[in-house]
């Protein structure tokens, strides 16, 4: 299924990677991911050599007609493991699925954010990262998705042609925290870490609420009398934004394929357009973002 499907993705989607030396080629990881679409669940799987399991919401195997049927034998094929998210034993059994993967040597994928980004921007993470690191031992490898959101639009069914990065950082060792695991504030300090490395590699505003939270806000405004879309971007703007932990806002970029860093084909509209944390659009990418040399696809 993978190899199968992955060749027809790679045809119509020519996927990037940049970075990819960052994945240890043996033993125990997590790829910390930021959420942008159901396909990033698709393209990082099929961007790596190493089988990467990844955690997907109950809803992915359960969707019914053709779409649905492909969803699910897909999920499966890239080795997506449902699981129930409504909280409580349900997340504790979600972490106890990734520590045995981890303990086995593989690698294990989680969405630190919790569900998809309902605008595009990055969101807080979610501490069960930061406790799976220190429980198993792990590192952990930020992984940033670029484009998904925007070949897979929030509410559109088929995805359109739009050209899909995948930009990976250097591993995080988080062993001088063994034993805190349990400590909150230790937990809310790794997962801030992690969340400002995604910030500097994906080149995404960050918004310091949760991404559930901000649904459930853009929910309500759509309910608002007058104006719905007035109300949802004054919902969306009333957001703090900023850097996680209170950190400095970094200077970044969204990245772009390597023969789009020279040229003009980095313009606004153009697939891969940069854009700076205060919404200006450079033409090139910032070079703290240059990870490792891009990897053609399918490449190990």
């Amino acid at each position: 299924m993978k190899a199968t499907l992955g060749s027809i993705l790679r045809v119509f989607y020519q996927p990037w990677i940049r970075g990819a030396e960052n994945i240890p080629g043996s033993g125990p990881a997590i790829l910390a991911s930021n959420h942008l679409a159901v396909i990033d669940s698709f393209f990082l799987p099929l961007m790596i050599s190493r089988e990467v399991v990844f955690l997907g919401k109950q809803d992915y195997f359960t969707g019914r007609g053709l779409k649905g049927r492909f969803v699910a034998a897909f999920m499966r094929g890239v080795g997506t493991i449902p699981v129930d998210r409504s909280g409580g034993k349900a997340s504790e059994a979600a972490l106890h699925t990734g520590l045995r993967r981890l303990r086995q040597g593989g690698l294990f994928g989680i969405y630190p954010e919790g569900t998809r980004s309902p605008d595009g921007r990055l969101y807080r993470g979610k501490t069960g990262v930061a406790r799976l690191a220190l429980e198993s031992g792990a590192p952990v490898v930020p992984v940033a998705m670029i484009g998904t959101n925007i070949a897979q639009p929030i509410g559109k069914r088929i995805p359109k042609l739009h050209r899909i990065g995948v930009v990976v950082g250097a591993p995080l060792d988080f062993s001088r925290y063994r034993g805190l695991e349990n400590d909150r504030f230790v937990l809310r300090a790794i997962t801030d870490e992690i969340m400002y490395e995604l910030l500097r590699l994906s080149g995404q505003e960050y918004v310091d609420i949760y991404a559930a939270t901000m649904k459930t806000r853009l929910a309500a405004a759509k309910k608002e009398p007058g104006k719905k879309q007035d109300a949802v971007a004054a919902a969306a703007a009333a957001a703090p934004v900023g850097a996680p932990g209170g950190r400095p806002v970094p200077e970044v970029t969204v990245p772009v394929p390597a023969e789009a860093d020279a040229g003009p084909e980095a313009a606004p509209d153009a697939p891969g357009a940069t854009a700076t944390a205060d919404g200006s659009t450079p033409a090139g990418t910032d070079a703290r973002l240059s990870t490792g040399p891009d990897v053609p696809a399918g490449a190990p």
